[in-house]
């Protein structure tokens, strides 16, 4: 990376896609781009996991299955059409029923025919979970639909992790979304409804139609509910938890003609009280310290989000869509310091702390069919934002003051703004012996950040500006991209799908309070590989290759040394490259004594890896930095096993066996930077290597206990793993549903949350310098009870409020 440094000058900051008329031109070039795309003859369609067929119109359908809410998520019969060309999934698996011809003289009524259509759960990119047999889902969070997800984990605090990495890119509907960015993420995710989600995806490998903006590697896809049923439908959900918790939540749709719209409300009083300890021994100088921590405040948050779709003709749709979240930030914390050695000190500092966030999307796409069945175009805009302001007044109450500590009362101020703008065509056309996609992306990514501290005199009161903890920061990230793609047909038993995808990011630093600017622009080619075999009826063997990068997000970027607390502060590198991944994937599927079984094993390996680094700084003071290291390897075996074990005991179980190999930077001298973050004396460094092997387990378990009663228990083991510079301890949760029918329209729901109240944070840092030991326990046992209540368009019977419904058709069809 080649980084220049230069006087600021506003005029000369790129805006590539705000502000400016090269918006405008780059719409424009981007919609002449999608039409440049011809529109040819007629071809079949098909995937790499089915051979292409002749797509002949339908005559009858067959009723099928009422979708059985007691199943677990599981591979489900995919359709050559169904393959989605903005995320390269299985659309829905939507199927429009067949509408039977009525006598002329109109005596005889027309039979009534509902399909079901299956949910996809094994594609030859991804694995997809249809979460809506949780019986949780109707109170629960995306925090925890995604901790149901196999060897996915969410922290009580919000960061995820995917087979031991926290290098895990979120999209919604395959999309980056401005809530799913930074330290916004995990307050996002623990504040939207779990109700709201259709299913997600797990993208290992992801291909070439998938950008690397949001830390790249590994892909999470929230794909959101939407329901095509005609007329209306909608569903009422009310719940009450501990300690004065409650959320409730309206969605519904209508559709009529060519129209359809839908929507939903939700607002929740939730959050997680803790309490933390840290025990640190620095070495030379001896300095022993500790930190007891509590936190307490339960927060608001409420969204409302709609999308509108309109048919014009058969062979055009127009699309828009809009959201909004707002939650606030209110909480209050006390903090007692002990230091011994070189310092001494003992006192209790109190924090008071208050704000909100808003985050909100609106988009429009336009989809147009060709003359060949599953033949499309697509375009589409969707832009995003999150505000986020707080604001933190802290009080010093000391026992001893060597004097290091002056500042009894202070105030910090925060405002931190992400702006995305994502512009994609998408185009996909079938042949006889396969299926081309390809696309373009524009995309601009920009972030702002602002930290104000505030000395204040204990006797005036006044404010005075501590300019060594103020801050101002931006960062614009551009991105363009062309990618293509082809899905082959080899034989009856073999397919493949080949990509490349094509970036070029350009960077703009600025770091307004150092009157720093730098900038930086380089170009990436991004391959992928898949491909399938079908064995049998019942057993396929996949491969997969994607190679991807991890660009550092803006954080990681600013060099400016930003206060944490008396013990913390931490810095980004502007000198960071780019981390490179190439990861390989080989997995088997079958069934056995009827159950769906996956076993997967993969490889991983990382250079120019971007690995955290806490250098202490001061005889109390530990900064955390990140910094380039050689690599990393991981590789495992993931397995599944779900299905029906009896008529009334359904299971989904998983497990992953991981073993990484990461290479570490110890510091062997003090690394030493001013106020602005610019170093002053550099740390002499020894590169070592440090291994780990974990097993981590999961089960959840459906029993229908009556007619009208489900029980559901859910349990979730952790292993040990690699975390930083040290490790993170096992870890293991229990939690418990209970689902009765009250009518077939109501069912009232019981949710209890880490039964054993077993949740907990434990990190171990053992260096040459540093010795930590740090445990943070959440308010694991949260109960809730509530009801939920399904109105319109729905036909339900039986236990646990089977319904069935219509599908829309897949693309290419009417």
């Amino acid at each position: 990376m080649t980084t220049h440094r230069k006087k600021i000058c506003t005029a000369t900051v790129t805006q590539f896609v705000c502000h400016s008329g090269k918006t405008t031109r780059n719409l424009v070039l981007g919609a002449l781009i999608t039409e440049a795309f011809c529109m040819g003859q007629t071809a079949y369609a098909q995937t790499p996991d089915k051979p292409a067929a002749p797509v002949t119109s339908a005559t009858a359908v067959t009723p099928a299955k009422a979708a059985n809410p007691t199943a677990p998520a599981k591979p489900a019969e995919t359709k050559p059409e169904e393959t989605d060309s903005k995320t390269g999934a299985v659309s829905k698996a939507e199927t429009k029923p067949a509408t039977p011809e009525v006598p002329a003289n109109g005596s005889a009524e027309p039979p009534s025919v509902t399909v079901q259509g299956e949910r996809p759960s094994n594609r030859i990119d991804r694995q997809v979970y249809d979460i809506k047999s949780d019986v949780a889902s109707t109170n629960g969070t995306a925090a925890d639909a995604l901790n149901n997800i196999p060897s996915v984990s969410v922290d009580p605090d919000g960061t995820v992790s995917l087979r031991g990495s926290t290098k895990v890119q979120i999209l919604i509907d395959g999309k980056p979304s401005a809530m799913m960015q930074g330290d916004n993420r995990g307050a996002s995710l623990n504040a939207m409804p779990s109700h709201d989600i259709e299913s997600i995806e797990v993208i290992n490998n992801p291909g070439a139609q998938f950008g690397n903006e949001g830390g790249g590697g590994p892909i999470l896809n929230l794909v959101m509910r939407r329901n095509r049923q005609p007329g209306g439908y909608g569903v009422v959900n009310a719940n009450v938890g501990s300690a004065g918790r409650y959320n409730s939540a309206v969605s519904g749709s209508y559709h009529e003609g060519p129209f359809g719209i839908q929507g939903g409300v939700n607002f929740r009083h939730d959050g997680r009280n803790s309490v933390g300890e840290v025990v640190r021994d620095l070495i030379n100088p001896d300095q022993h310290s500790t930190q007891t921590s509590s936190s307490a405040g339960l927060n608001n948050s409420s969204g409302i989000n709609s999308a509108i779709t309109y048919n014009i003709g058969t062979k055009d749709t127009l699309a828009a869509n809009f959201s909004y979240a707002r939650r606030n930030n209110d909480q209050k914390s006390t903090d007692h310091y002990l230091n011994f050695g070189q310092i001494n000190s003992d006192y209790v500092r109190s924090t008071q702390r208050g704000g909100e966030s808003t985050n909100y999307s609106w988009g429009g796409r336009y989809d147009h069919k060709g003359d060949i069945n599953g033949e499309i175009m697509r375009v589409d805009l969707r832009v995003s934002g999150s505000d986020n302001a707080s604001s933190n007044a802290y009080s010093n109450v000391y026992a001893i003051n060597p004097g290091a500590f002056p500042d009894v009362h202070s105030k910090q101020n925060n405002a931190n703004n992400i702006k995305i703008a994502d512009f994609t065509g998408d185009y996909e056309r079938p042949d006889d012996q396969g299926l081309l996609k390809m696309g373009y992306k524009i995309a601009n990514n920009k972030s702002e950040f602002d930290t104000s501290y505030f000395n204040i005199d204990p006797i005036s009161n006044a404010s005075t500006l501590n300019p060594s903890r103020t801050n101002s920061y931006n960062l614009d990230e551009a991105n363009i991209a062309l990618y293509g793609s082809y899905q082959l047909r080899l034989n009856e038993k073999w397919g493949v799908l080949a990509g490349l995808r094509t970036e070029y990011t350009h960077i703009d630093i600025q770091q307004l309070t150092a009157q720093i600017e730098a900038t930086n622009h380089y170009i990436n080619y991004i391959p992928s590989f898949f491909a399938s075999y079908k064995a049998s009826d019942d057993t396929t063997i996949r491969f997969s290759y994607a190679h991807r990068i991890r660009r550092a997000n803006a954080n990681e970027l600013n060099p400016f040394v930003v206060y944490r607390d008396d013990f913390n502060e931490s810095s980004g590198n502007p000198k960071l490259k780019p981390a490179q991944t190439d990861s390989f994937e080989l997995a088997y599927e079958t069934r056995v004594i009827g159950l769906d079984m996956n076993i997967r094993g993969y490889y991983r390996t990382e250079s120019d890896s971007i690995l955290s680094r806490r250098i202490p700084i001061s005889d109390t003071v530990v900064l955390t930095t990140l910094e380039n290291g050689g690599g990393n390897h991981s590789s495992g075996i993931e397995f599944t096993l779900s299905g029906k074990l009896t008529p009334k005991l359904s299971i989904n179980t998983s497990g992953n066996l991981l073993f990484i190999e990461q290479k570490i930077l110890t510091t062997t001298g003090p690394r030493i930077l001013n106020a602005n973050g610019q170093e002053i004396q550099t740390a002499s460094s020894q590169e070592i290597t440090r291994s780990a092997s974990s097993l981590s387990l999961r089960g959840r378990f459906n029993y229908q206990l009556t007619e009208q009663d489900q029980l559901q228990v859910s349990l979730n083991a952790q292993g040990k793993t690699l975390s930083g510079e040290g490790y993170r301890q096992p870890n293991s949760t229990a939690n418990f549903s209970l689902r009765h029918t009250i009518t077939p329209s109501l069912n009232l729901v019981l949710n209890v949350t880490d039964v054993f109240n077993s949740n907990k944070i434990e990190t171990i840092v053992d260096t040459d310098t540093l010795k930590e030991r740090n445990i943070r326990r959440y308010d694991g046992r949260l109960i809730y009870i509530g009801l939920s209540y399904r109105f319109g368009g729905v036909t339900t019977g039986g236990a646990g409020n089977n319904r069935q419904e219509m599908r829309r058709p897949p693309p290419g069809q009417p």
